[in-house]
This record gives structure tokens, C-alpha cells and sequence, in this order.
């Protein structure tokens, strides 16, 4: 069988980002998406490949949509479609003739997807923005890090990806099933400010309740706690302790070897600075390697942490087959995985790829054939 989304079919308007990282997830899971991309001038293929981080799976067109031409092309590849993604900032779709009261004109049941950094309205809407901006609005920014430094950017993870990429994902699934009962569609509105608040529930959360500080690198999981952090081994490697229950603290202090008595009570915040001070001591004492030995089969929340050209070469990966071979390259396979309908990562294609294949199958081409 196909992937769960099979026979799902999702028209994207090539951006950047969090749209284009939604889509593989929807084309890993078994939908053809047709992804409409300006033409790549002569030359230029190679750095497009380069560039394009999560365009595996898709079908491929070309056009341009400043063009009546391309307009009229998009229009026709949506008249049947299941979903459109685009991830331009707001009312530039309005302005093309594509916006969902028009696509949605045509085909009611469409849904239609679309995520901008901060939102369709609002006074940042028209505005520019990445990852780091969200998460900074957000209050996640301001909350990650070490006490007594600045905030720490974590990658592009939260505002982009998690944030927003995965929460447009899951909202598109969402109105397909609501669809399978309703008959109709609807637009998804998704935003990376959302998201990366949405992101933040539990910090919330805890500090309603008088359990989170807001002084940054203090709290449980904020590498606050000396139990919670990475640390430096003999051999300028890392290791990545998360020891936060009372068994997994008891049998951490025992395969460290430190004193009991210096290490108890587990939560004497009081006590932490020296606690921090010990365990860094000890793990310096051996090799990142030898830590993982010793903490080989002991329940004690242990990992080594890795680096992205080790992590693909991780025993733990390879048992579980988390990275696959894509355009002879390692990437992180498919997630989550389904028993019975499993999802495939397939290759990328080139732009304008599946013009010819496309052109026959559009809904007005059917027409004028008489079908």
C-alpha cells in the first residue's frame, strides 16, 4: 500500500522555510505534491539542489505567476486538488488571483494552507522576519540559555520548523479529516509567532503554578539544574545528562562515582553550584567514549551528545534506520512511522521536471479532450 495520504493531491507555491518543509511531510506520507517553481536560469541547477533542503517527494512544474500565463496555470492545477501550501506574506496571493476566496470559489473542498510569520493580520503582519524574530515575540527566546548570559538562538527549530512548518502540517491532516465529514473546505491559517507560543505551554504553565523563574539558566530544564546539562569530556567532547527523576539522579551519581552524601537532597537549589562543579570535575576525568560504556545499559536519562555528521553513523540510528540515503546523501527519514502504511522519502526532482506530464492531466486540457 501508499503512504496514508495516498491519492491526496497538494499544489504548493514554492517558497522558503516552514511551507516547503510541511509539504515533504505531507509527500514522505504518500501525497503527491506538485510544487509550482519559477524557471531556474541556465546554469543555476546545481545551487537550486543545494538550496533545497525539503523538496524530496515532489512533482515538479514550472511558470511564472507574474504572468497571466502562470496564473492561469496554478488556477487550473488547483480546480481539483485536495490542499494548496503557500507561505508568502499576506495578500500577495489576493493580488495574484489565488487567494482562498477565489481557489475556494472553484473548488469548495480544497483546503488551503498558509503560514506567515505573524499572521494574516495584526500590525507585524506585512512585515519581514525569521525564526529568531518569532521566537523572540514568542518569549522563548528570552527563556533559553545560561544564567547570567545572553539568550541562546537554537538553530531555526522553534519559529520555523516546529513552530510553524509542523503545526501547518498538522492543521492541513486536521481539516482533511474534518472534511471527510463535512464535505467542505477551509483555509489553515498558521503562524510561527503562533506556534513558538503554542510551543511554550508548559514554561507557561509552571510559572503560573510558582514553579518556573524567570531569571534565564535557573529552572529544571533550563540547564539550571546541574543534573539537567551537557559536559565537557577528556577529550573535548560532550555528554548530555537529563537525570531529572529521584532513580535516574541516584544511579547517574553512582556510575559518576561522586559522593552520596554531597549529592543529596537532589533538589537543595542551594547546593546545585557545587553539585555542577563536581560533576564537571568527574566527567573531564574520561573520554566521551568511556562515559558511554559506563553508562551502557544503566537507566540514568545518559546520551553522548553528537554532532550532525556523527549522529547519521549512531548505532542507536542505524538499529532504527532514523537517517536514510536521499540524492546520495544522509537525511533524517520519514517520521512518525505507521504500521501499516508506510511513509517514503523520495527523490527530489528537478524544476520544471513534470511539465509535460502535468499539462495533460489539468482540468481544462481534460475538458477541451472531451473527457
Amino acid at each position: 500500500m501508499g503512504g496514508t495520504l495516498e491519492g491526496t493531491r497538494v499544489v504548493e507555491f514554492a517558497g522558503l522555510g516552514p511551507a516547503p518543509f510541511a509539504c515533504m511531510l505531507l509527500a514522505d506520507m504518500g501525497a503527491e505534491v506538485i510544487r509550482i517553481e519559477r524557471p531556474v536560469p541556465e546554469g543555476a541547477e546545481a545551487r537550486h539542489r543545494a538550496d533545497d533542503a525539503f523538496g524530496r517527494g515532489r512533482t515538479s512544474v514550472t511558470a511564472d505567476l507574474k504572468d497571466d500565463a502562470g496564473r492561469r496555470l496554478a488556477r487550473q492545477l488547483t480546480m481539483d486538488a485536495d490542499v494548496v501550501v503557500e507561505g508568502f506574506r499576506p495578500g500577495v496571493m489576493e493580488r495574484l488571483g489565488l487567494g482562498p476566496d477565489e481557489l475556494l470559489a472553484e473548488n469548495p473542498r480544497l483546503v488551503y494552507g498558509r503560514i506567515t510569520g505573524w499572521g494574516q493580520e495584526g500590525r507585524l503582519a506585512g512585515s519581514p522576519g525569521h525564526d529568531i524574530n518569532y521566537i523572540a515575540l514568542a518569549g522563548a527566546l528570552e527563556s533559553i540559555g545560561r544564567e547570567g548570559q545572553p539568550p541562546t538562538v537554537p538553530l531555526a527549530l522553534v519559529g520555523d520548523f516546529g513552530g510553524g512548518g509542523m503545526l501547518l502540517a498538522v492543521g492541513i491532516l486536521a481539516a482533511l479529516l474534518e472534511r471527510g465529514r463535512s464535505g467542505q473546505g477551509q483555509v489553515v491559517d498558521a503562524a510561527c509567532v503562533d506556534g513558538a507560543s503554542m510551543l511554550m505551554t508548559v514554561v507557561h504553565h509552571l510559572r503560573a503554578h510558582g514553579r518556573w523563574n524567570d531569571a534565564r539558566g535557573t529552572n529544571l530544564f533550563d540547564t539550571g539544574a546541574p543534573y539537567y546539562d551537557v559536559y565537557e569530556t577528556a577529550d573535548g567532547l560532550f555528554i548530555s545528562l537529563g537525570a531529572m527523576e529521584r532513580k535516574f539522579y541516584a544511579a547517574m551519581v553512582d556510575v559518576l562515582g561522586l559522593p552520596v552524601e554531597a549529592m543529596h537532597p537532589q533538589n537543595d537549589r542551594a547546593a546545585w553550584p557545587a553539585r555542577r562543579a563536581l560533576i564537571a570535575e568527574r566527567v573531564r576525568t574520561r573520554t566521551r567514549a568511556a562515559w558511554e560504556e559506563a553508562f551502557d545499559g544503566i537507566e540514568a536519562c545518559f546520551a553522548p551528545v553528537l554532532s550532525p555528521a556523527e549522529a547519521p553513523n549512531s548505532p542507536v540510528h542505524r538499529e532504527r534506520g532514523t537517517f536514510i540515503d536521499v540524492d546520495g546523501y544522509p537525511e533524517p527519514a520519514p517520521a512518525p512511522r505507521f504500521s501499516r502504511t508506510p511513509s517514503t522519502a523520495r527523490p527530489r526532482s528537478r524544476p520544471g521536471e513534470h511539465n509535460d506530464q502535468i499539462s495533460g492531466r489539468l482540468p481544462l486540457a481534460r475538458d477541451a479532450a472531451g473527457a
